[in-house]
């Protein structure tokens, strides 16, 4: 049976209004116990957050909030955002970008962006440290400072947060000095040579000015070992960095924060390995005879060629992660360089008015140097043949942001204003030199003979004195966006609160496409104009309303019904060969939940249910162009029509039955629907002139995002002897459903189930003093679970379209379907002294 659109939203609206109705016997048997305690000491504490722009307690915010706290961030051993990819918080979804462990996908609701690491293309969640925007995904994988808390919004945050927030926000939240001496010293080391160690150090105020100085440094070796002698593995990282921060407090009323931040991250990619041979089995002939050998996108009637066979010393194996590659290859390690100054001033000029400035100058540099495995790039074997692509780029980014912003209160109104600018500019340059040649084929067994080293490949010298000899790609950017907002709450009553807002923005983008195919486009005006390239030059204006109606059944019990809109602002691929430009897609949200503290607030319950729709989705689509004798393979940003649908579920519980046992169960239900679009292949003679051309109703899909995803954990504290020592038991279990890598390709990954855990002892007095040891082993991926979470079935069908026949597809270089398993369990030991 098939419901339309608004039947859909009714029975999602009204089964968690449901919901809501069931809550008022249980609030009113709350309140009728006279002489209750607001709280003991096996009640659940409040939970204090900033999403709309002022501390306010979680569960009297109107909004989905998941918080990861300091205590969730030590039990699961989260070192870096990576870490949170287990799924702790369901509905957001973490995984990295092939080529670097640092480049990280993050999505919530559905909205995942595939690749927004081009420097002209936008991601769909924000991601914000101390209220200052992140521009580019790449560097998040940084190590985490000292975090307070990171806050993850869920839905359209377009009126407080802005543009890219149309999945939602990451807000991270990191201490501030306190004024006060202190602070603590961390040390560890684990399995694959892991070791750590931080410092946290608060200064007594001097002066009026406070000082905290944070450094960290994390250390792992690679999963994958690399058999080349002096090469990097796969899945390695070594990070550093430090921030220094200083409030300044010249007076009652004013609050003036400085800080300055810099971080290295060295790492390596994980491991590309041949998954399964020729697994679509594809064959010459007629298209029929292999049914499942279909490239997206197009109409062949017919497959040519044949299918290699795979060389030896070639591992295929799609059960386990390899921990020895089968082919050693030329790789040192990526580096992202991550700095930033920050500026939060804070002037409480009235009760009524708060005024603002956020001000903040930062950057990145990166240096990619990714051979993520020999085993895929491809090994088909032909004598002397160059194979392992090494993917090579450089990456510059700078951004510069200013925000200001009014907070207060008038009577029983709530208020928010602000005004935003922002400045980016973003350069990056590609090379992909093959690092590897096949040995020759001398005794004519169809494959390559084994050398003198016992190899039976050796190594391309050009990658060592020449990598980025022919640059493939460049492109520069600059993007500008300028927006005004304001947002209102009236207490209506004590229990009714409506809020209403909206924020204007104008969003600017230039961009160049300097080098395409290897051909200089500034030095070759004429041929960029042949091939349709022409610079990026486009401004686009939005609205984005909010609308919030919240009212509280009891002092424990909260529901609200919520319209907000969000969208990701446009840009150009510079993976195609004239630039060709892509407009902003925007969604609608309607969205309606309950939150209730109950059982003398020793359980608490949150239920989300939402409906999105969203316009001019952005996907990518792989073209094939031709000039001549040219062939470019275009991969291209185009907006599809019509309407995708998502549609979701999100639920909490939260339960303490008795002082020190605290029991979690998070779920998460995500459906997501894109329209069918026509996607046309033509090809064209040495002129240019179009020959013939076929079109073909595509389905895309939303990658990264499981139909159902959960998470549960169970936490114990048990007192020992008579301080305040306690021996603390963490468990946690995550699953997920299996999930698209690509949006052009049904294939899915693997589904997961991965548990952690964490045993400590904590709080150890030492002497008389405040000083204070805690002791723990962790460990992550207990029972070593293995499943594929990046699956590229590209390889593993047929070509494009020639030149001459845009229905007929060659299987000449099919070889099988590749991807990266999941991190190995991982465990170590950690000590923590606070003073």
């Amino acid at each position: 049976m098939r419901f339309d659109t608004g039947l859909r939203r009714q029975l999602l609206i009204g089964g968690a209004l449901a919901a809501m109705l069931t809550m008022p016997a249980l609030a009113s048997a709350q309140e009728a116990a006279p002489g209750a305690a607001p709280e003991d000491v096996t009640g659940l504490s409040d939970i204090v957050v900033t999403a709309t722009k002022r501390e306010t307690s979680l569960q009297k915010t109107p909004i989905s909030i998941s918080v990861v706290n300091q205590e969730m961030i030590k039990d699961r051993h989260v070192q870096s955002l990576f870490d949170l990819a287990d799924g702790g918080v369901p509905s957001l979804r973490v995984t990295t970008f092939e080529a670097r462990q640092s480049a990280l996908t993050i999505g919530i609701r559905g909205i995942v962006p595939l690749d927004a690491n081009q420097p002209a293309r936008e991601q769909g969640v924000g991601v914000y440290i101390d209220g200052v925007y992140l521009g580019r995904q790449h560097g998040l994988n940084a190590a985490l400072f000292d975090t307070e808390r990171v806050e993850v919004l869920k839905g359209p945050q377009g009126t407080l947060f802005g543009r890219n927030t149309e999945g939602g926000a990451l807000s991270i939240v990191t201490k501030a000095p306190s004024g006060k001496f202190g602070g603590r010293f961390e040390g560890g080391f684990g399995n694959l040579g892991a070791y750590s160690g931080a410092a946290h150090v608060d200064l007594p105020e001097f002066h009026n000015f406070s000082v905290k100085v944070d450094a960290v440094k994390q250390y792992q070796g690679p999963t994958t070992k690399n058999p080349l002698e002096g090469q990097t593995g796969w899945g390695y990282y070594d990070r550093i960095g430090g921030r220094i921060a200083v409030r300044w407090q010249p007076f009652e009323g004013i609050t003036n924060d400085f800080a300055f931040d810099k971080a290295k991250d060295k790492n390596s990619p994980f491991y590309s390995q041949l998954l399964a041979f020729n697994p679509y089995g594809c064959a010459a002939g007629p298209q029929s005879a292999s049914p499942n050998c279909v490239l997206p996108g197009t109409n062949y009637t017919s497959l040519t060629g044949a299918v290699r066979p795979v060389p030896t010393g070639v591992v295929t194996n799609g059960k386990t992660l390899m921990r020895n590659a089968d082919i050693g290859v030329v790789q040192q390690p990526s580096v992202d360089k991550t700095f930033g100054v920050t500026n939060n001033f804070k002037w409480k000029i009235a009760p009524e008015l708060e005024l603002r400035s956020i001000t903040a100058w930062r950057g990145v540099n990166v240096e990619q140097w990714d051979n993520a495995g020999g085993a895929h790039r491809p090994p088909v074997y032909t004598p002397g043949s160059l194979f392992s692509r090494y993917s090579l780029a450089n990456l510059r980014q700078r951004q510069f942001s200013q925000e200001l912003q009014a907070v207060g209160s008038i009577s029983n109104i709530d208020y928010v204003a602000g005004l935003f600018y922002f400045n980016e500019r973003v350069s990056d340059d590609a090379a992909t030199p093959s690092s590897n040649r096949w040995n020759a084929d001398a005794n004519g067994d169809g494959q390559p003979d084994v050398g003198a080293d016992g190899l039976r490949y050796t190594i391309n010298p050009a990658v060592f004195t020449s990598p980025f000899a022919t640059i493939d790609r460049a492109s520069a950017v600059r993007s500008r966006s300028y927006a005004v907002y304001g947002q209102a709450t009236w207490h209506a009553t004590d229990a009714l609160h409506i809020t209403a807002g909206g924020r204007y923005t104008k969003d600017k983008k230039h961009g160049d496409l300097l080098i395409a195919g290897g051909v200089n486009y500034q030095a070759n005006p004429a041929l960029g104009a042949a091939r349709g390239y022409a610079p990026l030059d486009r401004t686009w204006n939005r609205f984005d309303p909010m609308v919030t109606v919240a009212y509280d059944l009891s002092t424990d019990v909260h529901v609200y019904a919520k319209y907000a809109s969000g969208y990701r602002a446009g840009g150009a691929s510079s993976r195609t060969i004239n630039y060709l430009p892509f407009d902003p897609e925007s969604v609608k949200s309607y969205e309606a939940g309950i939150k209730a503290d109950f059982w003398d607030r020793r359980a608490r319950f949150n239920l989300t249910g939402y409906i999105m729709d969203r316009k001019d989705s952005q996907v990518d689509i792989n073209s094939f162009l031709y000039f001549g004798t040219s062939t470019f393979n275009n991969l291209e940003t185009i907006n599809l029509p019509g309407k995708a649908k998502i549609r979701g579920i999100e639920a909490d519980l939260t339960v303490r039955p008795v002082e020190g046992l605290t029991l979690n169960a998070s779920y998460a239900y995500t459906y997501t629907k894109l329209p069918l679009t026509p996607i046309t292949y033509s090809v064209r003679n040495a002129a240019g002139v179009v020959t013939d051309s076929t079109t073909v109703n595509q389905q895309f899909y939303v990658v990264f995002t499981p139909r159902n995803a959960a998470s549960g954990s169970i936490d114990y504290a048990v007192p020992v002897g008579s301080g305040d020592t306690t021996i603390r038991f963490h468990f946690d279990g995550n699953y997920a459903q299996a999930t698209q890598t690509f949006d052009a390709y049904a294939r899915k990954n693997d589904s997961s189930l991965v548990f952690n855990g964490r045993i400590s002892l904590a709080d150890i007095n030492m002497g008389d003093g405040d000083q204070k040891l805690t002791v723990g082993v962790w460990g992550r991926n207990l029972f070593n679970t293995a499943y594929v979470y990046r699956r590229d079935p590209t390889q593993a069908l047929p070509a494009g379209p020639t030149s001459t026949n845009v229905r007929t597809g060659s299987i000449a270089n099919v070889l099988g379907e590749y991807g990266n398993f999941n991190m190995p369990r991982t465990y170590g030991v950690e000590a923590t002294i606070k003073f």
